[in-house]
């Protein structure tokens, strides 16, 4: 045995050393992961990058060479990442505090740019952090506090992705996704004066709808007595005479009619008023 290692000791420690060499530049690279080969400091070459448009399962995931000691492999995810807002009080148009919590979804698009600006994705959440918290007070600060139970969130969402997403892109990042998971208002008495400003405002936009209906029927009434009038002429001026006996007619019945009381009227049978009663002349 020490005889051969004499003989082949040269050629043993080559193949070891080759070996080693081999082991240390050999890297495998998950599904999950998008590598950045490092050299001195400055990406030369991404694996496993993400790619929008790429086929499903078509990835460049596997074992990747680097030269040893002159190379380093930066592994960045690939996969949706979250980043949480911590609880911020945020003031509305219409001047209520409201306590937000607020996440964003993103993912790495650009490793390159992602290592020469931030470095790793912990520094990327810490830079988007502050940048999601003033956005999100920007765009809240514009809208009042009932808009966000209406389709107006939506639209307040969309505009806050778009000016996160905006920024993120400096850091080699996309933003996919925001969403506000609770706004309330604080606890307290600041709570009780908005629930009352609010029923007030729903008080005085409840009579004001009162005051156009009451107003449009009495509009819808006017016109229809005017109309009735003016049919009622139409037919009536047709004959005259049918009309002036109708008229005394109706007169008669309210003046003659009996109700709870008693009366006593007193007339000349010459009286023009009974003149119905006597016939034409």
């Amino acid at each position: 045995m020490e005889t051969l290692w004499e003989k082949y000791k040269l050629v043993l420690i080559v193949i070891g050393v080759a070996l080693v060499l081999l082991a240390m530049s050999v890297v495998e690279v998950p599904e999950t992961k998008q590598a950045v080969i490092v050299r001195t400091g400055e990406p030369v070459r991404v694996v496993n990058q993400f790619r929008q448009d790429a086929a499903y399962g078509n990835t460049g995931a596997g074992l990747v060479l680097r030269i040893p000691f002159l190379e380093r492999v930066q592994e960045i995810d690939k996969r949706v990442l979250d980043l949480d807002m911590e609880r911020q009080q945020v003031l509305s148009s219409d001047q209520q505090r409201l306590q937000v919590n607020a996440y964003a979804r993103f993912r790495i698009v650009n490793p390159v740019r992602m290592v020469r600006t931030a470095g790793t994705t912990e520094n990327v959440e810490m830079q988007l952090q502050p940048i999601l918290s003033s956005v999100l007070r920007q765009e809240l600060g514009r809208r009042p506090f009932a808009a966000l139970l209406t389709a107006d969130r939506g639209e307040a969402m969309r505009n806050i992705r778009e000016a996160l997403d905006r920024q993120a892109r400096q850091y080699g990042a996309q933003v996919i996704d925001v969403r506000i998971k609770r706004a309330d208002l604080p606890e307290g008495t600041p709570l009780e004066s908005a629930f009352t400003r609010m029923e007030a405002d729903r008080q005085e936009e409840a009579e004001t709808i009162r005051a156009q209906g009451r107003k449009n029927a009495q509009i819808i009434r006017a016109e229809a007595e005017a109309e009735a009038a003016k049919t009622y002429a139409a037919a009536y001026g047709k004959d005259p005479d049918f009309y002036d006996f109708y008229r005394a007619m109706q007169s008669y019945r309210t003046t003659f009619e009996t109700g709870e009381g008693t009366s006593s009227i007193i007339m000349s049978p010459d009286n023009e008023y009974l003149r119905q009663f006597r016939g034409q002349r």
